[in-house]
C-alpha cells in the first residue's frame, strides 16, 4: 500500500479518536446534575370549577383513582377540543359502564403563548376539577418536562400520556390496557405498556420523501444502538404506566423534549421494567410542532447524549426521589 496513503488513513483514524473523545467530553461536562423535581410556587396549585385553588397531590402518595390520563399541551387551543370531547365521551360512557371506575384528566400547559389554559379550564368547568385538572407551567419546559409535572401530579393506580392532537384513537386505551394486564410477573407491580404505529411503517413510507424515510430509520437505527432494544416504535405519544413505575421511571427523567421518550424506556430497560408494545390506530394531525430536519438532528444528538451521559457517570439512576 502507497505510504502517503498509510498516513492519510492513520490521519483519519486519528481525527476520528480525537472527535470522539470531544464528542463524550461535551456530552459528560454538557450534563445537568441531578433531576430538577422543583415547582414553581403558582404549579402546585390547580383550579376548581368555583375558580377556588387545590393542591396537587404527589405521585409518591397512595393513587385514589383508577386511570390518570395526563395531556402536555403548548399552543394548542385549536388542537385539543377536539381530543378532549372524544376523551371525556370515551370516559364518561365507561364509567357509566362501570360504575367502579373513575378517572382524571390533567391538562399540562407547556407555558403556552395562546389560549391553550382557558381552552382546557373550560372542561373543568363541565365536568368539575375531581376528573378534569389544568396544570399552568410557568416557563417552557418541553413535552417531556410537561409530562413528567403531570404525572407526579396524579392520583392514578393506572397513568396514560397521551398527546393533545388526538393522533391516537382514545378507545385503543383498552388495547394498551390489556398489554399491560398480560406482563407477568410484574415486579414490584413495575410494567409499562407502549401504543406503536410500527405496523403503519410501510404504509407511511409510500407517502414519504426518500430524506424523510432515511431520516426515520436512522433515527431507528440510532435508538436501537445506542439505547433501547426491542421495541420498535418509542415515540407514541400514548403510553401507560401502573403508578410504581411511572414513579421510577419518571422520577429519573433528565431530558425534558423530544427524545425523553427514548430515555424513559432506556431507565425502564435498565431497572428490568417490562414493557409491551402494543399496535394503535393513528392519524396525522396538520399542526405538529416538529420541523422534520431539525428536529430528528435534535433527537439524534439526544440519543448519543444519553448513552454517554450515563456511561460517563454524568447521570446516575437514583432512587426515587420527592417532588418539590
Amino acid at each position: 500500500m502507497d505510504c502517503g496513503l498509510c498516513e492519510l488513513i492513520q490521519c483519519l483514524a486519528a481525527l476520528a479518536v480525537v472527535a470522539l473523545i470531544l464528542v463524550v467530553l461535551i456530552a459528560h461536562f454538557s450534563a445537568s446534575g441531578m433531576v430538577d423535581l422543583r415547582r414553581h410556587e403558582k404549579e402546585k396549585y390547580f383550579l376548581s370549577e368555583d375558580g377556588e385553588k387545590g393542591t396537587f397531590p404527589s405521585l409518591q402518595d397512595p393513587s385514589s383513582r383508577e386511570l390518570s390520563v395526563v395531556v402536555p399541551a403548548y399552543n394548542e387551543e385549536l388542537r385539543m377540543p377536539v381530543m378532549m370531547e372524544e376523551t371525556m365521551d370515551y370516559l364518561e360512557n365507561r364509567q357509566k359502564r362501570q360504575p367502579s371506575f373513575t378517572y382524571e384528566v390533567i391538562i399540562v400547559d407547556d407555558g403556552s403563548k395562546d389560549k391553550t389554559t382557558e381552552v382546557a379550564l373550560e372542561y373543568t368547568k363541565k365536568y368539575g376539577a375531581d376528573k378534569v385538572r389544568v396544570l399552568t407551567l410557568v416557563r417552557n419546559r418541553g413535552k417531556g418536562g410537561a409530562v413528567r409535572m403531570g404525572t407526579l401530579s396524579s392520583r392514578g393506580k393506572l397513568i396514560l400520556m397521551a398527546d393533545a392532537d388526538g393522533a391516537t384513537k382514545f378507545a385503543d386505551l383498552e388495547k394498551v390496557e390489556a398489554g399491560l394486564q398480560d406482563i407477568s410477573p410484574k415486579p414490584e407491580n413495575m410494567a409499562i405498556s407502549c401504543g406503536s404505529r410500527a405496523h403503519l411503517e410501510e404504509e407511511s413510507v409510500a407517502h414519504r420523501s426518500v430524506f424523510r424515510t432515511f431520516l426515520m430509520y436512522g433515527f431507528h437505527f440510532l435508538v436501537w444502538f445506542f439505547c433501547v432494544k426491542g421495541i420498535r416504535d418509542t415515540q407514541c405519544g400514548f403510553k401507560l404506566f401502573t403508578r410504581e413505575a411511572a414513579l421510577k421511571t419518571f422520577s429519573c427523567l433528565h431530558v425534558e423534549r423530544w427524545a425523553f421518550d427514548v430515555e424513559l424506556l432506556y431507565i425502564a430497560q435498565c431497572f428490568k421494567i417490562p414493557i409491551a408494545e402494543v399496535a394503535v390506530n393513528w392519524t396525522e394531525i396538520e399542526g405538529s410542532k416538529l420541523v422534520p430536519f431539525w428536529s430528528w438532528l435534535q433527537m439524534g444528538r439526544d440519543l448519543v447524549f444519553i448513552r454517554l451521559r450515563y456511561i460517563t457517570g454524568a447521570w446516575k439512576l437514583e432512587s426515587s426521589r420527592k417532588a418539590d
